[in-house]
């Protein structure tokens, strides 16, 4: 079969299984009472079971099986079977973690322990992160002694990011859903197919899953979806972006993850600074996320989600523009009007909202 057609093979499986899957696992969530209530910060206004990540995990492994079993990874060198290996467990590990968390409570200096203890084996089966580009200083080879904890912050940090995003219908997902395609479609053009086969599988997982969670939501993620779709990103930015340097000049290598998963990136550090600011813990739930900002601006779910959708799209569409890939540069431009659209749409509604 041809590589190309594996990669859509991963993609179909894993929606489809999501499809099958996901209200069965709403059917048993509500009959076991594992749902979500109303009130607090919460924008839902009835009980949700919020176990939706089972199936989102079920499709995105069932379809690499799938792939792996019908010869889709191919041969692949001893480190790069590491590599792969090290995204795929460790993904299972943290939707682990998050199952846990969304079945009996965990605190989070217990979730972030465990979160780093599995970080660092990922590091130790080569998800490793090792140039490091600063500004005006140029790019640099890490020691093992940095390498390491940058590798779990950035592990541990993305599958956060996603799961504090997770607060509208469908937004999470979505968002993840959209930097997986973007991820595919960077790692076939810098040669690497097996980062590109879980990104498809990732992408088929999320982008299935909205058809139950998009607003009005039927069904929530929880913790163990974000945390599994987090770490998989981040991995697949590891192993296929930062790696990928024979087509792409290495320091533009190094820099993609950070620009396709921008949203979530900047989100989480704008927070945090804020509640440290504030003197509170950055750990401390608040509504100062963005989605939080666009609904008290006075806009609807949907029109909240779909503008940080094309936030998302447009920051991808920057990383296939800076890979120098062809059309690169009027995909990016495609998606700038857009934004731009969907900019004003949040102006004029704000706007009216206030009157």
């Amino acid at each position: 079969m041809p590589q190309p057609l594996y990669h859509l093979l991963a993609f179909l499986v894993s929606a489809l299984v999501v499809l099958w899957a996901t209200p069965v696992v709403k059917k048993l969530g509500l009959k076991s009472g594992r749902f979500d209530k109303p009130g607090g910060r919460k924008i839902h206004q009835r009980p949700m079971v919020r176990l939706g990540g089972v199936a989102i995990f079920l499709g995105t492994l069932a379809a690499l099986l799938v792939v792996w079993w019908t010869g889709g990874f191919g041969i692949l060198p001893p480190n790069k079977e590491y590599e792969v290996w090290g995204v795929t467990i460790g993904g299972l590990a943290f939707f682990l973690i998050g199952l846990a968390d969304d079945l009996f409570g965990l605190s989070p200096f217990t979730r972030l322990i465990v979160q780093a203890i599995v970080a660092g084996l990922a590091w130790a089966a080569g998800v490793q992160i090792d140039f490091l580009t600063v500004p005006g200083a140029g790019l640099f080879t890490l020691p093992d002694w940095i390498s390491l904890p940058i590798t779990i912050i950035w592990l541990v940090g993305m599958a956060n990011a996603i799961n504090w995003i997770d607060g509208l219908d469908g937004l999470a997902a979505g968002v993840s859903g959209i930097a997986a395609v973007v991820m595919l479609v960077v790692c076939l053009f810098m040669k690497q197919p097996a980062a590109a086969l879980i990104a498809a599988a990732l992408a088929g997982g999320c982008l299935g899953f909205l058809r139950y969670n998009f607003n009005p939501a039927q069904i929530f993620m929880g913790d163990g979806g974000a945390y599994f779709m987090g770490f998989t990103l981040a991995g697949i930015g590891v192993i296929g972006l930062v790696k990928g340097v024979t087509t792409v000049a290495i320091t533009a290598a190094v820099v993609l993850p950070y620009v396709i998963l921008a949203v979530p990136i900047l989100d989480m550090s704008a927070v945090i600074l804020a509640r440290l600011r504030r003197g509170s813990s950055p750990f401390k739930a608040d509504k100062r996320h963005l989605h939080h900002r666009l609904l008290k601006a006075g806009l609807s779910q949907r029109l909240a989600v779909l503008f940080i959708y094309s936030l998302t799209l447009w920051a991808g569409t920057l990383a296939l523009a800076v890979t120098g890939m062809p059309s690169g540069l009027g995909y990016a431009i495609g998606a700038t009007v857009l934004l731009s659209f969907t900019s004003w749409q949040v102006w004029k509604t704000s706007r009216q909202s206030q009157a």
